[in-house]
């Protein structure tokens, strides 16, 4: 989805909105909810849900009560409540799907605390609220001069300001507990505003900031993941990665939180699996594991005098030389078990064009003599005919 300002110029080229998953009608936004109830019509006799979904910078999103019973749509600028002073932020959901959102985030739907909407955004608010959002890069650079000159180990990663420019809000990272009274105070005698200090983890920082991961897309904490799980390097080791931090980590230098997505496939399938330091007990000596394919029910198995041999054993097979070996029984060698697994592959599909050679186009074409061909059919004329 798109919005507007996100079509395409007179030359043809992408005009883009330039604001970076902030645009005014929420169709590019990280994070957006398809309304697909748009387009039904409530039961007779039926109010529509008094409740709607407000975004505000980045991913941050709160529900708001429309007690006035505004005629309000996604991508309306509304006035809401804050604890001082008002908040402008965009509409991006309304009508029952706010309800089921709500019950997701384990938010009360009957809760008489939930802030309100106050208006419809004015001209004169939405100028404020520009106006605001255009120095926080400033005063964002300036801040991180001050933390600098305090030699205070912190990182701030962004500022985001309330709507009414009276309060701003400073998310950073830190490793361990910082004291940024002195802080606080140097900012609000620099910037004349009331300053509010909020630790976030270095995944929360990712989501705000976004960027392209590894794979070439963008950051799944920025566009569609909202619950950040654990991840440990446990989940590497179920599904045989190698355990290198540079593979694994993640823009925020934490596990990457797609480790976890295959997890639970691996571990169904590892139920019944034999463990990879299994001993197979032969009379030509230990056999150990080398290999081992989850899905494919292989494991690759050698003797300890001969490393660099290795015997390809069926799942079925590797528990049934374990069973024997409880019993205190040994198998003659892993060459018996090997021998009844090697079976001749057969093709998925028969070559007929040469379509699987990467370089069938590289090959010089072999030139017909057709003028061979003719002579050799050509009938055969004595040289005394007249």
């Amino acid at each position: 989805m798109g919005c507007s300002s996100c079509s395409t110029g007179k030359d043809g080229q992408p005009r883009g909105c330039k604001n970076n998953g902030t645009c005014g009608t929420d169709g590019c936004n990280k994070l957006t909810v398809f309304d697909w109830l748009s387009n039904m019509s409530l039961p007779n006799g039926q109010k529509p849900f008094d409740c709607v979904e407000v975004r505000f910078k980045n991913s941050r999103k709160e529900f708001f009560r429309n007690a006035d019973n505004l005629p309000l749509a996604i991508g309306d600028v509304v006035a809401t409540q804050a604890k001082s002073g008002h908040d402008v932020g965009i509409v991006t959901l309304t009508g029952e799907l706010v309800k089921v959102q709500m019950k997701r985030k384990k938010v009360a739907v009957d809760d008489e605390t939930l802030p309100k909407i106050y208006r419809k955004a004015s001209q004169r608010d939405i100028d404020i609220w520009q106006k605001c959002r255009n120095k926080e890069a400033e005063i964002q650079k300036r801040s991180r001069e001050i933390a600098i000159s305090l030699k205070l180990e912190m990182k701030l990663s962004d500022v985001e300001f309330q709507g009414d420019g009276s309060k701003a809000t400073f998310y950073y990272t830190a490793e361990e507990r910082v004291d940024f009274r002195q802080l606080i105070k140097d900012m609000a005698r620099a910037f004349g505003i009331r300053i509010e200090m909020r630790q976030i983890g270095y995944r929360q920082e990712a989501q705000r900031l976004g960027g392209i991961g590894s794979c070439g897309r963008e950051l799944c904490c920025s566009t569609w993941l909202t619950d950040f799980r654990s991840v440990s390097t446990a989940s590497a080791r179920y599904q045989q990665l190698a355990l290198n931090p540079q593979k694994l980590a993640g823009q925020c230098g934490k596990l990457k939180c797609c480790l976890n997505y295959e997890l639970d496939m691996y571990l169904e399938a590892l139920k019944d699996f034999p463990s990879q330091d299994s001993k197979l007990m032969t009379e030509k000596g230990i056999a150990f594991c080398q290999k081992a394919d989850i899905f494919k029910e292989t494991l690759w198995f050698s003797y300890k005098d001969d490393p660099a041999s290795w015997h390809a054993l069926d799942k079925e097979q590797v528990l049934e030389i374990l069973e024997l070996n409880k019993k205190k029984k040994k198998i003659a060698s892993l060459e018996e078990y090997a021998q009844d697994n090697i079976s001749d592959e057969k093709m998925a599909f028969e070559n007929v064009v040469g379509q699987d050679s990467l370089t069938r186009f590289d090959r010089p074409k072999k030139k017909r003599n057709k003028n061979k061909k003719r002579r050799k059919n050509r009938p055969k004329t004595s040289s005394n005919a007249q």
